[in-house]
């Protein structure tokens, strides 16, 4: 049996042969003072008080600490042993997230640093490793209090309240060490073009590139379909794999091709990587969303990425696919990923299983009334995107969600058509949201919250805009609907803790009374969304149960609370913008 938590290889769409997995008991010490570095506890004969099973944060069950109180600082070490066939080569160390401030030594020396608790990061550790045993120290601050610190849905306050949970502080993905060449395929991105039967690589490559070529093998269902090869005359190139058969990626029928990916020498083979990718295109047409030509009406839920007992961290890896699992049979065929940067593996379910999935930032808790915000925020972003722009399953980005005033100043509009105009410069094949829900300043779809529980009020709001009329527009005063694509990007929230009486609950608006009256208010609200020809998608909020928050349509261990066939029923109706 392995005792590895987490063993699955952390990056699926860039793999190699060469990894080791870090993941288990490390020496842990909470630093309430952030001493750490005055008391060299970075030194690799200092020794931690603690220990703790990495990549589960210090809050969770699962690390062995639970302990739930704010932690200013935290630190981690373990030893590893380098692989003696590596010498010769490059070694990396590998970070899928920590949050938030990291510092990392390796037997006693700086080797670098990160800010930012969502997205992946990695140090070249080249110099510092030894033959045999190495000692690897991190030291990770936090504070989620902090204006410019983005904390998405971790609570301010000491207990979890309303809609805030949990927090999750240090390393809480996998860490690992990989060994690639000297000369190595650094990064990648993929264009899928269905259209012309292609798919369009730009590559980016590490080391001395002089009489080398980069070879592109494109298969599927294991027969080859495709291949391409340029010589690399710098650091990057780009290239075209035709393809000879178009098998689309659709949702619920998700046809995928495998890519390998190697650079040759003089005919000899030095680096190698697996991949995947999926043949889809994304257009707004009108009120319509079209993926590869066809009007898709986005039937979405809710998902924060909350486990009961690993917070912020899938127990396992088949914890991940089920959660996707269980939103299908419940008749979605996508996900808001909330307040919160997902983690590749489950990006990878999603593109296994026909997932559509908007990407988002953890912005709540972030000020944007300043320049300052876009300082933070920026950079953050930028790595989210380039990590995960390659994944077919992800239809849109969405980097701000529900962006607030802040202490009577108003967000900065600039800070929002920035990040929109950089996001689409990075990506342009995909539409982006500058912030769901309030208050758009530039956006490709037009969003709203609404949690309206009574189906009749909740129906008239939209009836105008069936027959020309005005849009419904949340807080008029600051957004103005311009003829976009329309989206009820969060509705319902339908609170349901039946049994629950300890009074430890949160939902919105009226608890119903009994099954059938969630079902009938369900069922209208959902209904109205469906039955809408200017709508091009809803969101329901959500798909379990978080700590108090009680709206989902599971409990917090993924028991469904309603007889799923009843919500797909429900939920698979034809829209009127189908085709």
């Amino acid at each position: 049996m392995n005792t590895i938590p987490r063993p699955e290889y952390p990056r699926p769409q860039m793999m190699r042969d060469e990894w080791l997995n870090l993941n288990g008991e490390w020496q842990f010490e909470i630093d309430h003072g952030r001493s750490g570095k005055e008391r060299s506890l970075y030194a690799p004969e200092a020794a931690l008080q603690d220990r703790i099973i990495v990549p589960f944060c210090p809050e969770s069950k699962l690390s062995g600490v639970h302990y739930t109180d704010f932690m200013d600082a935290v630190w981690y070490k373990r030893v590893f042993t380098l692989p003696a066939q590596w010498n010769g080569q490059r070694i990396w160390l590998h970070f899928g997230a920590v949050d938030y401030d990291t510092e990392v030594w390796i037997n006693g020396t700086a080797v670098g640093t990160h800010r930012g608790g969502y997205s992946s990061f990695s140090f070249d550790i080249t110099n510092t490793v030894v033959p045999g045993d190495n000692v690897v120290a991190v030291c990770a601050e936090d504070d989620v209090r902090s204006p410019l610190q983005p904390r998405g849905k971790q609570s301010e306050r000491l207990h979890s309240h309303a809609c805030d949970y949990t927090r999750t502080t240090g390393i809480w993905q996998t860490v690992w060490v990989e060994c690639v060449p000297l000369t190595s395929i650094s990064s990648f991105k993929l264009i899928a073009d269905p259209d012309n039967g292609c798919v369009h690589l730009q590559a980016n490559v590490a080391g001395d590139t002089n009489a080398c070529v980069l070879e592109a093998e494109a298969s599927h269902r294991g027969r080859p379909v495709g291949s391409s090869a340029a010589i690399l005359s710098g650091s990057s190139l780009r290239l075209t794999i035709p393809l000879d058969e178009v098998c689309l990626w659709e949702p619920g029928h998700p046809e995928l091709y495998d890519l390998q990916l190697t650079i040759r020498r003089n005919d000899a083979a030095i680096d190698s990587v697996q991949s995947y990718f999926g043949l889809r295109s994304v257009k707004l047409d009108g009120m319509a969303f079209r993926l590869n030509g066809k009007s898709v009406f986005q039937r979405l839920v809710l998902d924060q990425g909350f486990y009961p007992d690993g917070i912020y961290t899938a127990p396992t890896d088949d914890d991940l696919r089920r959660d996707i699992e269980i939103s299908m049979n419940l008749g979605f065929n996508g996900a808001r990923l909330h307040e919160k940067v997902f983690e590749p593996r489950f990006l990878y379910w999603a593109d296994r299983l026909g997932y559509l999935v908007w990407g988002e930032y953890a912005n709540w808790g972030l000020d944007i009334t300043s320049a300052a915000g876009l300082e933070r925020f920026l950079p953050e972003w930028l790595e989210t995107i380039i990590r995960d722009l390659n994944h077919p399953s992800i239809i849109g980005w969405c980097p701000f969600n529900e962006t607030w005033d802040a202490d009577g100043k108003k967000q900065n509009d600039e800070i929002l058509r920035i990040v929109h105009s950089v996001t689409k410069l990075v990506d342009p094949t995909r539409p982006v949201i500058d912030t769901s829900g309030n208050y758009h300043v530039v956006t490709d779809i037009f969003d709203v919250h609404d949690y309206d529980q009574n189906p009749d009020t909740f129906r008239e709001k939209y009836e105008p805009m069936k027959h020309g009329g005005p849009a419904f527009v949340t807080f008029p005063e600051r957004q103005a609907y311009e003829g976009q694509p329309y989206f009820v990007s969060e509705y319902g929230g339908i609170w349901w803790n039946p049994g629950q009486t300890d009074g430890h609950g949160w939902g919105y608006g009226d608890r119903p009374t009994s099954e059938p009256e969630f079902i009938e208010r369900y069922g209208k609200l959902t209904s109205t969304l469906l039955d809408h020809p200017m709508m091009c998608g809803f969101c329901y909020t959500q798909l379990y149960d978080i700590e108090q928050e009680v709206n989902g349509l599971c409990t917090y261990d993924r028991k469904p609370k309603f007889d799923p066939g009843l919500i797909r029923r429900i939920n698979t109706q034809k829209a009127a913008i189908e085709d």
